[in-house]
């Protein structure tokens, strides 16, 4: 794999102690961190609304969609803890 994609591979062994950072957290939270439902819901998030639109103008237009969709989600986030009972979480680590 080193010699396919060099950059990657160093990338990895360059930020591998923060890569595995998430094994030192108790068993509860590193499974809540290990996940990727946030991204992906923003995903379909985007996908549910720009189905409907079938078309764009051109790449601008599109880019104002995207960023508006995330603009809005990022607001109705705002000042909510992204994992439920974080404190109860932490406790023992």
């Amino acid at each position: 794999m080193y010699l396919i994609e060099p950059e990657a591979v160093k990338c990895i062994e360059d930020d591998l102690e923060e890569l595995l950072n998430f094994y030192e957290q108790s068993e509860p939270l590193r499974i809540k961190l290990r996940t990727t439902n946030i991204i992906e819901r923003v995903f379909r998030e985007v996908r549910r609304r720009t189905r409907p639109m079938s078309c764009f103008n051109n790449r601008a237009s599109v880019e104002r969609i995207i960023f508006a969709i995330l603009t809005r989600q990022n607001k109705l986030w705002e000042g909510k803890p992204l994992i439920k009972n974080f404190s109860k979480l932490t406790q023992n680590t």
